[in-house]
C-alpha cells in the first residue's frame, strides 16, 4: 500500500488531542459523506478520512502508528502494524470502519426511513448499509422542592430507570427557575446502544407547607386578624427569597389579592408572588371575648349579607 500520512489526511498536527481529532473528523465526514456531499470524488475522500480516523481515534493503534510508522507517518507501508479485525480494512463499508461510521451518524446524520434525511437526532438507515443503533431516550419523573428551583441546586437522587432493576443514583443539577413539567437532559444516561440514549428527568414539585405554584408565579394564603384588616398594619410576608415587609391599608377585606412583583420563580421573565388575605376570627371562648363581640355588634351594625 502506498504510504499515507493520517495526520495530513485529517489536517491535524501529530500532537493533536483526541478532542481535536474527533472535531476535525466530524467536519470532514460531514463535508465528504457521499449521500450529502457535492464534492467531486467525495466517496473516495470519505473512505480516506474514515481510515485515518479509525487509527487515530484508538489509543493503541495510534501509539503503534506513531512508533512503527515510516518517516512520513505511515506504519502500513513497512508492515509494522496491521489493524485488528473490524478495523479500517475489514469493514462492510468498503474500507472505512464500523466504529467510524457509527460515530458520524450517532452524532450528526440521520434517516428514519430509506432515502429521507430528517435531521440530527434520528438514526440513519439506508438499504445495503448497516444501521447505527442508538439507545432509546428515556423519561422519568423526579420531585424537587420549590426552593431548589428558586435558587438552583445540585442533588443526589435515586432514579428508577425503565427496564432496569432497582434504582440508579445520579447527581443532578436543578437549573435555577425550572418550571414544573420541564425536563432536565442527562446525555448518554438512557438506553444502551452503540451510542447510549439520553435520560430526561421531568420535574415535579414537592408539596410546600406555605406556597402553591402556577407556572412561574407563587401563591400564598396569609391569615390576618379582624383588627389588622380593619385598622391596617405592617405585615411580614414570607417569600422563597426571605421575609418581605408590606403595609396593609385600613379596612382591607378578606380575600384581597396582593402582588409582590418579581418574587416568583426566577428567569428571563420573573414570576410574581400573590398574597391572598384570609381573615381569621378568634373564638369567643371567654366571657370577656363574648362581651367584646356583643359590644362590636351593637356599635358596628355591620351586616355582610346586605347585598347578598
Amino acid at each position: 500500500m502506498a504510504e499515507k500520512d493520517y495526520y495530513k489526511t485529517l489536517g491535524v498536527k501529530r500532537s493533536a488531542s483526541d478532542a481535536e481529532i474527533k472535531k476535525q473528523y466530524r467536519r470532514l465526514a460531514r463535508k465528504y459523506h457521499p449521500d450529502v456531499s457535492k464534492v467531486k470524488n467525495s466517496e473516495a475522500q470519505f473512505k480516506e478520512v474514515n481510515e485515518a480516523y479509525d487509527v487515530l481515534k484508538d489509543k493503541e493503534k495510534r501509539s503503534n502508528y506513531d512508533r512503527f510508522g515510516s518517516a512520513n507517518g505511515n506504519p502500513f507501508s513497512s508492515g509494522g502494524f496491521t489493524p485488528p479485525p473490524g478495523g479500517a480494512h475489514n469493514s462492510n463499508f468498503g474500507g472505512f470502519g464500523q466504529g467510524s461510521f457509527n460515530d458520524i451518524f450517532d452524532s450528526m446524520f440521520s434517516r428514519s426511513r430509506e432515502g429521507q434525511f430528517n435531521g440530527q437526532d434520528d438514526i440513519f438507515t439506508q438499504s445495503g448499509r448497516s444501521q447505527a443503533q442508538k439507545g432509546q431516550d428515556q423519561t422519568v419523573s423526579i420531585s424537587v422542592d420549590l426552593e431548589d428551583s428558586y435558587a438552583g441546586a445540585e442533588r443526589s437522587l435515586h432514579v428508577h430507570i425503565p427496564g432496569s432493576k432497582g434504582t440508579k443514583k445520579l447527581k443532578v443539577k436543578i437549573p435555577k427557575g425550572i418550571k414544573e413539567g420541564q425536563k432536565i437532559r442527562l446525555s448518554g444516561q438512557g438506553g444502551h446502544g452503540s451510542t447510549n440514549g439520553d435520560l430526561f428527568l421531568q420535574v415535579k414539585f414537592n408539596r410546600h407547607k406555605r406556597f402553591t405554584i402556577e407556572g412561574k408565579d407563587i401563591n400564598l394564603v396569609l391569615p390576618i386578624t379582624p383588627w389588622e384588616a380593619a385598622l391596617g398594619t405592617k405585615l411580614s410576608i414570607p417569600t422563597l427569597g426571605g421575609i418581605v415587609e408590606m403595609k396593609l391599608a385600613e379596612n382591607t377585606r378578606g380575600g384581597k389579592k396582593l402582588r409582590l412583583k418579581g418574587r416568583g420563580l426566577p428567569g428571563k421573565e420573573k414570576g410574581d408572588q400573590y398574597v391572598i388575605l384570609q381573615i381569621v376570627t378568634p373564638e369567643a371562648n371567654t366571657d370577656e371575648l363574648k362581651a367584646l363581640y356583643k359590644e362590636m355588634a351593637e356599635l358596628s351594625q355591620f351586616n355582610p349579607r346586605d347585598n347578598f
